[in-house]
């Protein structure tokens, strides 16, 4: 099963998949490594400091990897996840929090006003209704790895349940941080 973890930059995507995969022994792709690691991408946004991703190369590549693996749990740390993965989590921060994590990871002024305005509008939200067929939202704001991880087990375990009926806390929406576009 292939659960994206998806979400604006600096929402704990990638801290809380890798507590995950020492805790669980989940398989977790780190999906902006791969993309750089093995050249999918069309061009590099020096401006912007990052790479475009080529889906198509991108889908291809990761069918090859998750090939026979249908049982397994595996998740697809990524801003990008939600493209690609029919049920996903996004992890979501109070942008004033957000800005904090950000400057710490020296984003210049501009990447960060783009990120807390995507945080702020919901764009990831928005993408993953257009995109997927399940989603679950986990506001991080304040918590621990453990705490947000735990938050991630429970989805995933209620999930392969089949109580997912019983996730209302993570249900997609009820976050709203417009009053706090910078």
């Amino acid at each position: 099963m292939l659960i994206g973890l998806t979400g604006t930059p600096g929402t704990g995507k990638t801290s809380v998949s890798k507590f995950l995969e020492r805790k669980r022994h989940w398989k977790v792709i780190h999906l902006n490594d791969l993309i750089k690691e093995e050249h999918l991408y069309t061009e590099i946004d020096e401006e912007r400091d990052a790479v475009i991703a080529d889906m198509e190369l991108v889908r291809q590549r990761l069918a090859e990897i998750v090939s026979g693996k249908e049982n397994e749990i595996i998740i697809l740390e990524s801003h990008l996840a939600h493209y690609i993965a029919d049920t996903v989590i996004i992890l979501r921060a109070y942008p004033p929090e957000l800005k904090i994590r950000l400057k710490a990871r020296g984003y210049s002024e501009e990447k960060i006003r783009e990120n807390l305005e995507a945080e702020a509008l919901d764009v990831i939200l928005v993408e993953a209704f257009e995109w997927c067929e399940k989603v679950f939202e986990i506001n991080t704001t304040g918590k621990s790895l453990e705490e947000t991880g735990k938050d991630i087990e429970t989805i995933i375990d209620h999930i392969l349940s089949g109580k997912e009926q019983e996730l209302s806390e993570y249900e997609p929406g009820s976050i709203n941080w417009i009053d706090a576009v910078p």
